[in-house]
């Protein structure tokens, strides 16, 4: 995701390189007979990419372009990317971390310090918070609870809590 205008302006470049790479590669007559899957390959890989960057950079685009008398749409996929939705909502709202950070009473490094975590070291209530001062609301929610992921989860965390136990109960070789 491109959260500045540093990364909008390289990711740019990266796809002009990717574009230009893809075009080299194409008029490689040599490489496509030689090795037409090689050939292949690297040309779906680049063209991949560059698929990618561009979905990035026009769904930057689209946050710096909005129009600010329209709520904007955001989707959320997951809990996970609620994140995204919050970088997302303050780049459309044209709205710096100073700004954001001197409404929410705070220091324009803890923004900072959300947004580079992926909100990460932010509390639920003061995601929420922010969340209000951006205006972010659920149009809808569904919630569906994944059984096979919760056993999953369950088998994980009994593994690590065996692996713990073992290495704690090791004594020391002195």
């Amino acid at each position: 995701m491109i959260k500045n205008e540093k990364q909008y302006e390289y990711s740019q470049e990266c796809a002009r390189r990717f574009e230009y790479s893809i075009k080299s590669l194409e008029q490689d007559e040599e490489l496509k007979k030689k090795d037409p899957e090689g050939w292949q390959l690297s040309r779906d890989v680049k063209q991949s990419h560059l698929i990618a960057l561009q979905a990035e950079i026009a769904e930057y685009e689209r946050l710096i372009n909005c129009n600010k008398s329209q709520p904007i749409q955001i989707t959320v996929e997951s809990l996970n990317k609620l994140p995204d939705a919050l970088i997302k909502a303050r780049i459309a709202a044209k709205m710096s971390k100073q700004e954001l950070a001197e409404i929410l009473g705070i220091e324009e490094q803890r923004v900072k310090q959300y947004e580079e975590t992926d909100y990460q070291c932010a509390s639920f209530v003061e995601i929420l918070e922010v969340s209000t001062v951006l205006g972010v609301e659920f149009a809808t929610a569904v919630v569906q609870v994944d059984f096979e992921e919760i056993e999953a989860a369950k088998q994980s965390a009994e593994k690590w809590r065996k692996e713990k136990v073992s290495t704690t109960s090791k004594p020391d070789k002195y």
